[in-house]
């Protein structure tokens, strides 16, 4: 069952890890459905991903921008399953 999420993600120093993190952030479009991201004079970047999907696949995603060097991600997904067509 499929499942809403909201990922925080803190980048510490976004101009060595956006273009990794923009890779993988691609890699998973097709489960984003939001995303809003804040920059701060360069020396930090806040972003929050929207997304819709497995558990497995939540857990994927935030694994992998986790292991980037610099990047701090949580995420609280939703304990209901949603209905998405």
């Amino acid at each position: 069952m499929k499942r809403a999420a909201n990922i925080s993600v803190i980048l510490d120093h976004p101009r060595e890890t956006q273009r990794q993190f923009n890779e993988i952030v691609s890699d998973y479009g097709d489960i984003i459905r939001g995303r809003m991201g804040i920059p701060f004079e360069g020396s930090v970047a806040l972003i929050s991903l929207t997304v819709v999907a497995e558990l497995d696949h939540i857990n994927s995603f935030t694994g992998k921008l986790g292991k980037l060097p610099g990047v701090t991600v949580k995420a609280s997904i939703a304990r209901e399953g949603v209905c998405v067509e």
